[in-house]
């Protein structure tokens, strides 16, 4: 009997099945990467870092730094990171009708990953954030749960983001206070008059520097009923408003000093109200910014401010501390 079957010599299809295969898995991955906004977890990675040093140094722990950085610091700052990412996708999870109009090169408008999976990975970040959170300690684990409540509810129904004015606090209330109390808890009491001064500079900063973020979104969300600063006033108009927060929180600061909240040294982040008016600046002129970062110059600055501030703040309170 004849044996009529082809055995194929070229192997080319096959080839060309892999490279298929090989170029969707890499727009996957990259979907994941983009689903969770690398670039937005700088901030509460460099920032809870620099907190967190600070109270190491300013509360008088008597451990190696080096050690303790390895063993607590890090983990801690990787979980407030983390948790940032969970609300990322949570966020984009829950915007999709935004993004189609605003963002259409977004993993999930582009189809490369569904809405129900970076809901799965927003849960599983969302776990693990808590997790690590409870390796640290039970004051850590409790800010945690508190910025995650504010960072879900702002996503979900009945969705904060929606609701004008509210929606900036709901973004600065766990980014700047709760953000830098849960860093100080690791080595300190976050009641201290120091960080809750420094976290509540931080909040009001962020509840005018965080309107940036709404000036590429503001045609989208005025289509699905989000009502923003920004889509409500116009960006000029939004622009004024915010100027008082990004400004005077800083321009306080000689204030606390004469009051004795803060010491005399931290006058030198007064200086930061040059770069929160500039931010300002930015916003009325309409700068576009890169489509890189996803946003506008103002808010890449917003974020630069932040980033400079925390990190002052804790080479300061470091060098009072060692002086002292």
């Amino acid at each position: 009997m004849s044996n009529n079957l082809y055995i194929p010599t070229d192997r080319k299809p096959m080839s060309l099945v892999k490279k298929v295969r090989n170029i969707v898995f890499k727009q996957r991955v990259k979907g994941y990467i983009d689903l969770i906004r690398p670039f937005t977890l700088l901030a509460p990675l460099l920032v809870s870092t620099c907190i967190m040093i600070a109270s190491f140094f300013y509360n008088g722990e008597t451990s190696n730094v080096f050690s303790v950085l390895r063993s607590t610091i890090i983990p801690a700052s990787f979980a407030l990171a983390v948790l940032n990412g969970a609300s990322n996708a949570l966020n984009q999870a829950t915007d999709i009708k935004a993004d189609k109009i605003s963002k259409p090169y977004r993993p999930i408008p582009k189809g490369v990953i569904s809405a129900g999976e970076a809901k799965i990975i927003s849960i599983v970040m969302y776990l693990m954030a808590f997790y690590i959170s409870a390796t640290i300690g039970i004051m850590f684990s409790v800010f945690v749960i508190l910025i995650a409540v504010f960072t879900i509810t702002y996503s979900i129904p009945p969705r904060i983001k929606d609701v004008l004015f509210l929606n900036q606090f709901w973004i600065a209330i766990p980014r700047g206070l709760l953000g830098i109390l849960a860093s100080w808890s690791v080595f300190g009491n976050p009641l201290q008059p120091l960080p809750l001064s420094i976290g509540l500079i931080a909040m009001f900063f962020l509840i005018g520097g965080s309107i940036t973020k709404d000036v590429t979104d503001s045609y989208a969300d005025k289509k699905i009923g989000t009502r923003t600063l920004v889509n409500t006033f116009g960006v000029k108009k939004a622009a004024f408003m915010a100027l008082p927060f990004m400004f005077f929180p800083f321009v306080m600061i000689p204030i606390m000093i004469n009051s004795g909240i803060l010491e005399s040294y931290f006058w030198l982040l007064t200086s930061l109200a040059i770069p929160g008016y500039l931010v300002f600046y930015l916003m009325i002129r309409e700068d576009k910014g890169s489509k890189f970062l996803e946003n506008t110059s103002a808010w890449t600055l917003m974020y630069v401010t932040y980033f400079v501030f925390a990190s002052s703040f804790s080479v300061l309170t470091i060098l009072g501390s060692v002086v002292a």
